[in-house]
Formats: C-alpha cells, structure tokens, sequence
C-alpha cells in the first residue's frame, strides 16, 4: 500500500494543503483564502473557526484530487502562520474573541513598557527575541485583559491559549475537552511566544509573571517530529497521526534541508525571511538578529537566527499599483533589463520602517541618485537590487554573530522565480544561489517532518537526497564593483533612516 502524506500549510492570506508521496513529490494541492479583519488602524484578526473550516475543506479537497482514500495518509504535517494568537473555551471549543493576528500592533505599547522593565534582559536571553508586538505573549496578556470575565476564566483552568498549530490540532482531535482533544504545540512555535525559554524547552515562570499569563493556559509543548496525536476518524474519514509540527519559516528551512550549521535560506515573499542553522547550541546576536529555534527532531534541539526584511516583493506591487510602470507583477524583469546598471539610482523601499539589522521603524521610503536620464527601468531595477542589497545586509549580520563560513544561499518564494534578482543576488552576496526544483518548501518542510515522525524517512541523508536543484546562479561581478554599488546603497539607506 503507497504511503502519502498530507501537509496543512495554514497561512496569513490562506488555508492551503498537499498530498505528498514517499519521494517527496507533491501530487495535489488545494487552496482557499479567508477573511481579514481590520477593526482599527494597525489591528489585523482573523476568525478561528473560518480558519479551521477552510483548512478542513482544502484538505478533503486535495485527497479527493490525488485520489487516494484516507486510510493512505501515513501522517499529516502542519506548518503555520506563526505567533497568530487564539483562546478558547476548553468545554464548550468556542473561541472567546477573533484570533489576533502576527502583524496586529494593538501592543505596541505594552512592549514599551516592557522594554523598560526588570524582565527585559531576561526575556530577551531567556527567548532570543526582541520585545515586540509581533510575538504572542502580549496579544494574550490583551485577550486577557479586554475580553469580560477572561482573566478569571483562564486562572480557573477554563480556557486555552494556543498558536494556530494548536488550534488545529484541538479542531482535529475532537474540538472540546470532552471529545478527548489535545492541546500541544511543537518547539518551534512556543519560541515564538515570549514565554518560552529556548534554552532549557520549558514555560518560563518569571516571564509568565511579566505578562500576568496564568500558566493552566498553555498548551504541553512537544518535538516537531513525533507522533504527537491522532484524528478523530470522522473528520478526515480515518485515523491519522499528526507527526510533524513547525512555524512557516522553520518548516522551510527544513524544506530547503538546510540541515547543517552555516546552511541558510532566504524566502522572497511579500517580506524576507532568512534563516540560518547554527547547530545544537543557540548563540547570542549581536547584530539585531532573532536567535530562535530552528527544530527539535525527538531530544535534540537545533538553532537558527532569523532575519526579516518588511518589503521584497510589496516594492514590485508598488511599482505596480503604486506608480503604475508595470502591468503584472512579472513584468518588472523585462523592464529592469532594459537597461545594463541602475544608473546610480537606489531605491528604499522602507515602506513600513526597516528590518533587520537596522530596526528603525521610524525610516521611510526614498528614491536617491535620481538625474534627467534616469527612466522607469532604472527604477525598476533599483527596486529589484534594493531586496538583495537588503538579503546581503541580514547575511553580513549573520555571518559576524555566527563566525560561519556561507557556501550557498537557498533560495524559495515567488520573486525566486526573478532570474535577473537571483543573478544580482549572488553577484553581491559573492556565493551561489541555488533555486530547488520543489518551490513549497514550507509545505515540503512539514511534510518531512511529519514523514521522519512516522518512519517513512529514516533519516535526514535520506530527505537530503530528495532535494534537487533547478538552477545555481554562480556570481561573477568584480568585487571593485560590488564594493561600489554596496556603498551607494548604504548611502541611500542613510538618507532614509530615522525619517518620519
């Protein structure tokens, strides 16, 4: 009998899901968007049942499209969109309010003050975080506060707090206490909490008290490659392991087999996240970086730092919608090579402020080096060149804070798909750019886990050997050149920080 494996890839936008066969190839997929919430300025919320409908509706889609019968399904993967925040009532399964979402800011000012606070230097050493609204723990220190009778509910023991992995696995286990539902979430997604200590894989009591989380809340935390529950029969149509858990970002790092230290992989979405694996043993940035987890694989725990970049592809859309210069999305490398260099035009696209290293949310957008022969291709590949000079900004701060030597970048997301980008890329960086034939390396991730969870893989030299490379784009730009455009580029951004 074939053994497939189903990966939920539950996302910001979307709820999407892949049946995946033992050679890791991916033989169907669904899709279905739900609804965000934009109840004020700078607060953004989804529903949690909505979540968990579309999620089940894409998975009985993409079984029934690979036309195979549940009872196939050697174990299901979930990767999520991380540090999104629901509490529910265990007895009754309801959620108490919308789920907050990751890019919500309604606590920014909470984090202020906790910035200010004796636990400050602790919680950061402690969860390899900076202090920022991005996380959970103050989006449920809010639910507590601002949703009636929630505070006494949740010291009694009544309500459960989870990320989205642990909703879905409560959803699918039953979806009350009664049912028998599990409340877990996997390594990966507590350290993305605040409250998780990375170190020793515990709660961490005194950042608990910090936020005045009571700890009946919190869900068990587990592996992100085990067997960590079953379904309930009824809702997929059979009984099937749940053996692979891990944040979106953490999953694709995994997907990319960036199993070694100094292996790393950059993800070219609406942002940029890079990823670096830096062993068993996690390391202190001193370069803004996140230190998070990378994976925990049975009792061994594995590292990374993280770097984020606000704008990649949304400075394309810009172009797009913004100022018009291109029709679709893909149109930008066309009109980019139109011409042969940027002209000494630069582009920032700190639409939202920066991300790392410069953290400066205070930084706005600019145009710099703008003369009467510079034209709309110039500034569409000075908006191409602004995402790798920003990649190569995060890679020169990992490689300080993690004194490894970079071999390659692996490379995943939409505007990977840019060969002009990925050229430029590697010429700046100085190393190889590898694409992989498989793009979903988030669901890929899961998938993997799940499989290794259950057996299906015995090892990760055996994953390793499943990935392959469509294109490596080698560079070849003198480093006199390089040095050159790098310095413009740190120029501009200077005009830009600490704008607004």
């Amino acid at each position: 009998m074939s053994q497939f494996l189903l990966a939920l890839d539950q996302g910001t936008t979307s709820s999407r899901a892949l049946v995946l066969n033992s050679d890791g190839e991916i033989i169907a997929v669904a899709q279905k968007e739900f609804t965000q919430f934009f109840p004020k300025p700078g607060w953004v919320e989804h529903d949690p049942e909505e979540i968990w409908t579309s999620q089940l509706s894409v998975a009985k889609s993409a079984i029934r499209k690979a036309k195979i019968k549940p009872g196939q399904i050697a174990a299901i993967g979930i990767t999520n969109q991380r540090e999104t925040t629901v509490v529910w009532n265990r007895r009754t399964g309801q959620p108490i309010h919308n789920a907050i979402v990751w890019q919500d800011r309604r606590t920014a000012a909470t984090c202020d003050r906790l910035r200010k606070s004796k636990s400050a230097e602790h919680l950061t050493a402690a969860t390899g975080l900076v202090i920022d609204a991005y996380f959970s723990g103050t989006k449920l220190a809010w639910l507590l506060d601002n949703v009636s009778g929630a505070r006494e509910a949740a010291k009694a023991g009544e309500l459960a707090f989870g990320t989205i992995d642990t909703w879905l696995m409560w959803k699918l286990t039953g979806g009350t206490a009664e049912a028998g539902a599990v409340h877990l979430t996997d390594f990966t997604n507590a350290s993305r909490t605040m409250l998780f200590d990375i170190h020793t894989g515990e709660w961490d009591g005194q950042l608990l008290k910090a936020l005045k989380v009571p700890a009946a809340v919190l869900p068990e935390v587990r592996s992100s490659s085990e067997v960590l529950c079953e379904t309930k029969a009824s809702i997929l149509g059979a009984s099937i392991p749940v053996a692979g858990v891990a944040g979106d970002q953490h999953a694709a790092l995994f997907g990319q087999m960036c199993t070694e230290p100094g292996m790393v992989k950059n993800t070219y979405g609406t942002g940029c996240f890079m990823l670096m694996n830096t062993g068993k043993k996690s390391k202190p940035s001193t370069n803004n970086l996140l230190s998070t987890t990378a994976w925990k694989i049975g009792a061994q725990a594995e590292y990374a730092f993280e770097g984020s970049i606000f704008v990649a592809g949304a400075v394309v859309q810009w172009l797009r919608d913004g100022l018009g210069i291109i029709k679709r999305s893909s149109d930008v490398e066309a009109l980019a090579a139109q011409v042969p260099d940027n002209g000494g035009v630069y582009l920032v696209p700190a639409f939202a402020g920066l991300g790392a290293p410069h953290w400066d949310a205070y930084a706005r957008g600019s145009i710099a080096g703008l003369t009467r022969g510079a034209t709309g291709a110039h500034i569409a590949r000075a908006a191409l060149e602004a995402i790798a000079y920003q990649t190569a900004d995060v890679l020169d701060a990992m490689k300080s804070d993690a004194k490894l030597k970079i071999k390659s970048l692996r490379v995943d997301g939409g505007a990977a798909m840019n060969d002009l980008l990925m050229q430029f890329q590697a010429d700046i960086l100085g190393v190889p750019v590898v694409r992989p034939k498989v793009f979903e390396s988030t669901a890929l991730g899961a998938a993997y886990l799940a499989g290794l969870g259950v057996g299906v893989w015995k090892d990760k030299s055996e994953l390793a050997e499943k990935w392959q490379i469509d294109r490596t784009f080698e560079p070849s730009m003198k480093a006199s050149q390089v040095k050159e455009l790098r310095a413009g580029w740190h120029k501009a951004l200077e005009r830009s920080k600490n704008w607004a």
